[in-house]
């Protein structure tokens, strides 16, 4: 009988990927590294990556081993929802393995998927499935399987630790630690994070209001110091909200406020594009028709509007520029 082994690594983490693997061993295999295949968290990392590279080999290719990967990425996770990401991870793992079988036959007559879940539902090989809790320190495919998956997310994320150093992946490779919790409580979140689990969302939701609340503070006192009246913060429409409302004689201004932790981090007005601009005239609108109402005034009769932008920068929220949006 000719198993088909699936795995997955990374259902849990904070951060990173869902990868899958799925693994093809033909009766007979004779390599000496088969028996020493075992559940990927059992084994050590150097173990891990010594086996996965055999697995992976042109002679284990040639000898008739079939693996593919099923990758799916933080950002397509939080649109889909984790139970659609197994499956997704799962179908793109037996596809990839399919395609990679150098014409060789990739017929398998059973499909072993490690724990409780098929995730295969749905899909021509449905019926081919057996679940099997702690199937891969039982099932030589499936250990297979769950090596080259975690041995890929793994090097993923050292890699990964290259571009957002502050966040140590290197080290609990996206998993929910204390220095991961640290980090993003002083960072917030990177792209790579996962905002659909609720330690990060909890984490985004309270540093993302804490610091656009301080920021948006120092713009209000500067502009109050200018002479400005402070008409409303926060205003929002349906559609799109303006940080500052602010007034002077003859004029109503909108501020769209920008913050960077530091100086390095690039100039945060670059967001402020052709679209947010349009964005924001519009909010601009809303407001003035509105305030409008409020006075019993013709519109035409309030002061003139325009859009401006400030920038806050560093852990003391320093004031960098406000300055009209032409």
């Amino acid at each position: 009988m000719t198993i088909l082994g699936i795995d997955e690594v990374g259902r849990g983490p904070w951060a990173g990927p869902l990868v899958i693997g799925a693994v093809v061993l033909p009766v007979g295999l004779k390599f000496e590294w088969v028996d020493l295949l075992a559940d990927s968290k059992k084994l050590t990392e150097k173990k891990r990556e010594k086996l996965s590279s055999e697995i992976l080999s042109k002679e284990a290719r040639e000898a008739g081993v079939l693996t593919g990967l099923g990758w799916v990425p933080a950002e397509e996770l939080d649109e889909i929802g984790l139970s659609n990401a197994l499956k997704l991870a799962a179908r793109r793992a037996v596809g990839n393995l399919l395609e990679t079988s150098d014409g060789k036959s990739a017929s398998f007559s059973e499909i072993i998927i490690d724990g409780t879940q098929n995730f295969l539902v749905g899909t021509e090989y449905e019926t081919l499935v057996s679940v099997l809790p702690k199937a891969d320190a039982k099932i030589r495919e499936v250990s297979a399987a769950s090596i080259i998956a975690k041995v890929a997310r793994d090097n993923y994320m050292k890699d990964l630790a290259t571009k957002y150093p502050e966040y140590g992946f290197e080290k609990h490779v996206g998993y929910g630690t204390a220095a991961h919790k640290t980090a993003l409580e002083e960072f917030g979140p990177c792209p790579e994070h996962r905002r659909s689990f609720r330690p990060v969302a909890e984490i985004e939701g309270i540093t993302t209001k804490q610091i656009g609340d301080c920021a948006e503070t120092i713009v209000a006192d500067y502009l109050k110091s200018q002479g400005h009246k402070i008409l409303a913060r926060n205003y929002k429409t349906k559609y799109y909200e303006i940080d500052i409302v602010s007034a002077t004689k003859d004029t109503i201004y909108f501020t769209e406020v920008k913050y960077r932790k530091n100086a390095a981090h690039g100039n945060p007005l670059e967001c402020i594009d052709q679209k947010k601009q349009k964005q924001m005239a519009f909010a601009a609108e809303c407001f003035t028709q509105s305030l409008a109402q409020k006075l019993g005034r013709n519109i035409d009769t309030l002061p003139k509007r325009k859009l401006a932008a400030a920038s806050v920068s560093g852990a003391k929220y320093q004031l960098e520029k406000w300055f009209e949006i032409d």
